[in-house]
Protein backbone atom coordinates (compact mmCIF):
# COMPACT_ATOMS: atom_id res chain seq x y z
CA UNK A 1 0.00 0.00 0.00
CA UNK A 2 1.30 3.38 -0.99
CA UNK A 3 2.31 5.93 1.72
CA UNK A 4 1.71 9.44 0.79
CA UNK A 5 3.78 11.97 1.11
CA UNK A 6 3.12 15.39 3.47
CA UNK A 7 2.95 17.55 0.18
CA UNK A 8 0.51 14.76 -1.45
CA UNK A 9 -1.73 14.34 2.27
CA UNK A 10 -1.90 18.53 2.08
CA UNK A 11 -3.40 18.51 -1.42
CA UNK A 12 -6.01 15.96 -0.66
CA UNK A 13 -6.90 18.07 2.56
CA UNK A 14 -7.55 21.10 -0.17
CA UNK A 15 -9.14 19.09 -2.50
CA UNK A 16 -6.51 19.30 -5.14
CA UNK A 17 -5.43 15.30 -5.89
CA UNK A 18 -5.94 13.59 -8.98
CA UNK A 19 -9.09 11.63 -9.23
CA UNK A 20 -7.60 8.19 -9.05
CA UNK A 21 -5.76 8.98 -5.29
CA UNK A 22 -9.35 10.24 -4.56
CA UNK A 23 -11.09 7.61 -5.41
CA UNK A 24 -7.87 5.25 -3.85
CA UNK A 25 -8.48 7.27 -0.44
CA UNK A 26 -12.11 6.60 -0.10
CA UNK A 27 -11.30 2.87 -0.28
CA UNK A 28 -8.26 2.24 1.69
CA UNK A 29 -6.73 5.14 3.71
CA UNK A 30 -2.97 4.52 2.15
CA UNK A 31 -1.35 4.75 5.08
CA UNK A 32 -3.03 8.08 6.28
CA UNK A 33 -3.56 8.19 9.92
CA UNK A 34 -7.11 7.93 11.50
CA UNK A 35 -7.58 11.59 11.55
CA UNK A 36 -5.97 12.35 8.88
CA UNK A 37 -8.34 10.14 6.90
CA UNK A 38 -11.60 11.32 8.28
CA UNK A 39 -10.41 15.13 7.70
CA UNK A 40 -9.89 14.00 3.93
CA UNK A 41 -13.55 12.34 3.63
CA UNK A 42 -15.07 15.21 5.06
CA UNK A 43 -13.41 17.66 2.62
CA UNK A 44 -13.80 14.88 -0.27
CA UNK A 45 -17.68 14.25 0.43
CA UNK A 46 -18.06 17.88 -0.80
CA UNK A 47 -16.22 16.89 -3.98
CA UNK A 48 -17.75 17.98 -7.11
CA UNK A 49 -17.35 14.72 -8.78
CA UNK A 50 -20.16 12.89 -7.99
CA UNK A 51 -18.64 9.63 -7.86
CA UNK A 52 -15.96 10.76 -5.61
CA UNK A 53 -18.24 13.04 -3.09
CA UNK A 54 -20.73 8.96 -2.62
CA UNK A 55 -17.34 7.08 -2.01
CA UNK A 56 -16.68 9.47 0.70
CA UNK A 57 -19.59 9.43 2.44
CA UNK A 58 -20.20 5.98 2.70
CA UNK A 59 -16.42 5.81 3.99
CA UNK A 60 -17.25 8.25 6.13
CA UNK A 61 -19.76 6.01 8.05
CA UNK A 62 -16.73 3.77 8.87
CA UNK A 63 -15.18 6.53 11.03
CA UNK A 64 -15.46 6.39 14.83
CA UNK A 65 -16.86 9.78 16.40
CA UNK A 66 -13.53 10.58 18.60
CA UNK A 67 -11.76 10.89 15.48
CA UNK A 68 -13.61 13.21 14.42
CA UNK A 69 -13.24 15.09 17.85
CA UNK A 70 -9.30 14.59 17.65
CA UNK A 71 -9.52 15.65 13.77
CA UNK A 72 -11.57 19.23 15.12
CA UNK A 73 -9.23 19.84 18.27
CA UNK A 74 -6.03 20.14 15.71
CA UNK A 75 -4.65 23.73 14.37
CA UNK A 76 -4.17 22.52 11.13
CA UNK A 77 -7.50 21.99 10.71
CA UNK A 78 -9.01 22.49 7.25
CA UNK A 79 -12.00 25.61 6.81
CA UNK A 80 -13.78 22.49 4.47
CA UNK A 81 -13.62 20.49 7.44
CA UNK A 82 -15.32 22.77 10.30
CA UNK A 83 -18.15 23.12 7.48
CA UNK A 84 -19.03 19.85 6.81
CA UNK A 85 -18.83 19.01 10.91
CA UNK A 86 -21.40 21.75 11.19
CA UNK A 87 -23.84 20.45 8.54
CA UNK A 88 -23.13 16.89 9.54
CA UNK A 89 -22.02 16.11 12.74
CA UNK A 90 -23.73 18.62 15.17
CA UNK A 91 -24.60 15.41 17.39
CA UNK A 92 -21.39 14.17 17.87
CA UNK A 93 -20.24 14.49 21.57
CA UNK A 94 -17.73 16.39 22.39
CA UNK A 95 -17.60 17.79 19.16
CA UNK A 96 -19.18 21.05 19.86
CA UNK A 97 -16.86 21.87 22.49
CA UNK A 98 -14.09 20.27 20.22
CA UNK A 99 -14.50 23.29 17.50
CA UNK A 100 -15.32 25.77 19.99
CA UNK A 101 -11.81 25.64 21.70
CA UNK A 102 -10.18 25.50 18.43
CA UNK A 103 -9.41 29.26 17.32
CA UNK A 104 -9.44 28.14 13.63
CA UNK A 105 -12.69 27.24 13.40
CA UNK A 106 -14.53 29.62 11.26
CA UNK A 107 -17.29 31.52 13.64
CA UNK A 108 -19.94 30.67 11.37
CA UNK A 109 -19.11 26.85 11.79
CA UNK A 110 -20.55 27.25 15.05
CA UNK A 111 -23.81 28.61 14.27
CA UNK A 112 -25.14 24.79 13.82
CA UNK A 113 -23.44 23.95 16.74
CA UNK A 114 -24.52 26.32 19.43
CA UNK A 115 -27.49 23.60 20.79
CA UNK A 116 -24.96 21.30 21.81
CA UNK A 117 -23.27 24.31 23.67
CA UNK A 118 -22.80 24.49 27.46
CA UNK A 119 -22.16 27.50 29.71
CA UNK A 120 -18.74 26.50 29.87
CA UNK A 121 -18.37 26.69 26.14
CA UNK A 122 -19.65 29.85 26.47
CA UNK A 123 -17.42 31.16 28.45
CA UNK A 124 -14.83 30.52 26.47
CA UNK A 125 -15.81 31.97 23.75
CA UNK A 126 -16.60 34.98 25.61
CA UNK A 127 -12.78 35.24 26.50
CA UNK A 128 -11.99 35.07 22.74
CA UNK A 129 -13.65 37.90 22.11
CA UNK A 130 -12.65 38.37 18.25
CA UNK A 131 -14.74 35.22 17.51
CA UNK A 132 -17.75 35.96 18.76
CA UNK A 133 -18.02 39.23 17.91
CA UNK A 134 -16.86 38.41 14.31
CA UNK A 135 -19.87 36.78 13.44
CA UNK A 136 -22.65 38.77 14.24
CA UNK A 137 -25.85 35.63 13.82
CA UNK A 138 -23.15 33.62 16.45
CA UNK A 139 -23.76 36.01 18.97
CA UNK A 140 -27.45 36.48 18.88
CA UNK A 141 -27.99 33.04 18.67
CA UNK A 142 -25.72 32.53 22.19
CA UNK A 143 -27.79 35.55 23.46
CA UNK A 144 -30.89 33.67 22.64
CA UNK A 145 -30.18 30.23 24.22
CA UNK A 146 -31.46 29.06 26.76
CA UNK A 147 -28.55 27.25 28.65
CA UNK A 148 -26.77 30.89 28.51
CA UNK A 149 -26.19 32.48 32.36
CA UNK A 150 -27.19 35.52 33.25
CA UNK A 151 -24.14 37.26 33.52
CA UNK A 152 -23.10 35.82 30.07
CA UNK A 153 -26.41 36.64 28.74
CA UNK A 154 -26.11 40.78 29.89
CA UNK A 155 -22.12 40.56 28.32
CA UNK A 156 -23.82 39.02 24.92
CA UNK A 157 -26.79 41.58 24.86
CA UNK A 158 -23.40 44.49 25.19
CA UNK A 159 -22.18 43.70 21.63
CA UNK A 160 -25.54 44.99 20.05
CA UNK A 161 -25.09 48.00 22.10
CA UNK A 162 -24.49 51.38 20.51
CA UNK A 163 -23.86 53.00 23.40
CA UNK A 164 -20.60 55.27 24.25
CA UNK A 165 -19.29 57.64 26.30
CA UNK A 166 -17.94 60.43 23.52
CA UNK A 167 -16.40 62.93 25.56
CA UNK A 168 -14.84 60.25 27.85
CA UNK A 169 -13.15 58.59 24.36
CA UNK A 170 -12.65 61.92 22.98
CA UNK A 171 -10.18 62.63 26.57
CA UNK A 172 -8.98 59.36 25.68
CA UNK A 173 -8.02 59.93 21.95
CA UNK A 174 -6.49 63.65 22.95
CA UNK A 175 -3.33 61.18 24.49
CA UNK A 176 -3.30 58.83 22.24
CA UNK A 177 -3.32 60.74 19.17
CA UNK A 178 -1.57 63.90 19.31
CA UNK A 179 -2.17 65.05 15.89
CA UNK A 180 -6.03 66.87 15.56
CA UNK A 181 -6.87 65.51 11.76
CA UNK A 182 -6.04 61.53 12.69
CA UNK A 183 -7.79 62.26 16.14
CA UNK A 184 -10.80 63.76 14.98
CA UNK A 185 -10.80 60.89 11.86
CA UNK A 186 -10.47 58.43 14.95
CA UNK A 187 -13.39 59.48 16.61
CA UNK A 188 -15.36 60.07 14.00
CA UNK A 189 -15.04 56.27 13.17
CA UNK A 190 -15.56 55.02 16.87
CA UNK A 191 -18.52 56.78 17.21
CA UNK A 192 -20.43 55.25 14.52
CA UNK A 193 -19.64 51.75 16.04
CA UNK A 194 -21.15 49.27 18.07
CA UNK A 195 -20.01 47.37 20.77
CA UNK A 196 -19.22 44.05 18.81
CA UNK A 197 -17.39 46.50 16.31
CA UNK A 198 -15.58 48.58 19.15
CA UNK A 199 -14.42 44.76 20.24
CA UNK A 200 -12.98 44.05 16.42
CA UNK A 201 -11.55 46.89 16.33
CA UNK A 202 -9.65 46.72 19.55
CA UNK A 203 -8.47 43.64 18.41
CA UNK A 204 -7.34 44.68 14.62
CA UNK A 205 -6.61 48.62 14.98
CA UNK A 206 -3.91 50.55 15.41
CA UNK A 207 -1.83 51.60 18.39
CA UNK A 208 -4.11 54.62 18.42
CA UNK A 209 -7.39 52.79 18.73
CA UNK A 210 -6.07 50.65 21.24
CA UNK A 211 -4.86 53.49 23.22
CA UNK A 212 -8.10 55.25 22.94
CA UNK A 213 -10.50 51.87 23.43
CA UNK A 214 -8.55 50.39 26.75
CA UNK A 215 -10.25 53.86 28.33
CA UNK A 216 -13.77 52.77 26.35
CA UNK A 217 -16.51 52.53 29.62
CA UNK A 218 -17.56 49.00 28.24
CA UNK A 219 -15.53 46.38 29.90
CA UNK A 220 -15.97 43.75 26.83
CA UNK A 221 -13.71 46.89 24.93
CA UNK A 222 -11.58 47.35 27.42
CA UNK A 223 -11.06 43.74 27.57
CA UNK A 224 -10.41 43.31 24.08
CA UNK A 225 -7.36 45.65 23.71
CA UNK A 226 -5.38 43.35 25.95
CA UNK A 227 -6.60 40.00 23.72
CA UNK A 228 -5.06 42.22 20.85
CA UNK A 229 -2.35 39.86 18.46
CA UNK A 230 -1.13 43.27 17.54
CA UNK A 231 -0.72 44.21 21.32
CA UNK A 232 3.07 45.41 21.96
CA UNK A 233 5.05 45.65 24.86
CA UNK A 234 5.61 48.73 24.97
CA UNK A 235 2.09 49.24 24.75
CA UNK A 236 1.01 47.27 28.14
CA UNK A 237 4.11 49.07 29.33
CA UNK A 238 2.08 52.00 29.06
CA UNK A 239 -0.93 50.58 30.74
CA UNK A 240 0.23 49.78 33.38
CA UNK A 241 1.64 53.08 34.67
CA UNK A 242 -2.26 54.98 33.45
CA UNK A 243 -3.57 55.75 36.44
CA UNK A 244 -6.97 56.10 34.80
CA UNK A 245 -7.12 52.98 34.13
CA UNK A 246 -10.30 50.49 36.22
CA UNK A 247 -9.51 48.30 38.68
CA UNK A 248 -10.16 45.25 36.40
CA UNK A 249 -8.00 46.29 33.72
CA UNK A 250 -4.97 47.06 36.05
CA UNK A 251 -5.82 43.46 37.73
CA UNK A 252 -6.12 41.97 34.22
CA UNK A 253 -2.61 42.98 33.17
CA UNK A 254 -1.03 41.31 36.47
CA UNK A 255 -2.72 38.41 35.98
CA UNK A 256 -1.21 37.62 32.58
CA UNK A 257 1.36 35.53 32.79
CA UNK A 258 3.14 36.81 29.66
CA UNK A 259 2.65 40.59 30.59
CA UNK A 260 4.18 39.49 34.22
CA UNK A 261 7.65 38.40 32.30
CA UNK A 262 8.12 42.21 31.66
CA UNK A 263 9.76 43.82 34.11
CA UNK A 264 8.61 47.07 33.16
CA UNK A 265 5.05 46.45 33.50
CA UNK A 266 5.68 44.95 37.23
CA UNK A 267 7.63 47.95 38.42
CA UNK A 268 4.72 50.29 36.47
CA UNK A 269 2.15 48.01 38.09
CA UNK A 270 3.47 48.78 41.30
CA UNK A 271 3.70 52.46 41.03
CA UNK A 272 0.51 52.72 39.70
CA UNK A 273 -1.96 54.77 42.54
CA UNK A 274 -4.39 53.41 40.77
CA UNK A 275 -3.50 49.00 40.71
CA UNK A 276 -4.99 47.22 43.60
CA UNK A 277 -3.43 47.12 46.82
CA UNK A 278 -3.34 43.15 46.97
CA UNK A 279 -1.87 42.77 43.24
CA UNK A 280 0.82 45.40 44.20
CA UNK A 281 2.00 43.31 47.41
CA UNK A 282 2.15 40.01 46.10
CA UNK A 283 4.48 41.72 42.56
CA UNK A 284 6.54 43.87 45.19
CA UNK A 285 9.04 40.79 46.07
CA UNK A 286 9.81 41.15 42.39
CA UNK A 287 11.67 44.90 42.54
CA UNK A 288 15.52 44.71 42.31
CA UNK A 289 17.04 46.97 44.61
CA UNK A 290 16.92 50.27 43.34
CA UNK A 291 13.32 50.21 41.97
CA UNK A 292 12.14 48.89 45.75
CA UNK A 293 14.51 52.10 47.24
CA UNK A 294 12.61 54.48 44.85
CA UNK A 295 9.21 53.03 45.98
CA UNK A 296 10.08 53.71 50.08
CA UNK A 297 9.62 57.12 49.13
CA UNK A 298 6.93 57.45 46.22
CA UNK A 299 3.99 59.33 48.09
CA UNK A 300 1.51 58.27 45.16
CA UNK A 301 1.22 55.00 46.03
CA UNK A 302 -0.44 53.34 49.65
CA UNK A 303 0.84 53.35 52.48
CA UNK A 304 1.06 50.17 53.48
CA UNK A 305 2.66 49.42 50.57
CA UNK A 306 5.43 51.70 51.00
CA UNK A 307 5.84 50.29 54.77
CA UNK A 308 5.91 46.79 53.11
CA UNK A 309 8.69 47.89 50.68
CA UNK A 310 10.59 49.57 53.68
CA UNK A 311 10.65 46.06 55.92
CA UNK A 312 11.40 44.40 52.48
CA UNK A 313 14.11 46.37 51.72
CA UNK A 314 15.72 45.91 55.60
CA UNK A 315 15.09 42.41 55.69
CA UNK A 316 17.42 42.16 51.86
CA UNK A 317 20.15 44.15 53.73
CA UNK A 318 19.96 41.63 56.56
CA UNK A 319 20.03 39.02 54.79
CA UNK A 320 23.09 40.28 52.68
CA UNK A 321 25.17 40.57 56.29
Amino acid sequence: METLSPEVVEDLRHGRATHERKIAICATGAHLSAVDRAEILCVLSEDPDALISDRAQEALLSIAPEVFVDAAKRETAVPAFFAFASKKLQRTPGLAEAMAKNKNCPPEALVSMVPYFSPAIVQHLLEELDRITAHAPLALLLENSAFVTPEQKKVLENFRSTAIDEGHLADAAAEAEPDTHRRQTLLQQISRMTVAQRVQFAMKGSSEARRTLIRDTNKVVQRAVLQSPRLTDQEVEGFASMANLTDEILRLIAGNRNFRKNYVVVRNLINNPKTPLDVTLHMLPLLNPMDLKKLTMNKNVPETLRTTAVKLQRTRAMEKK
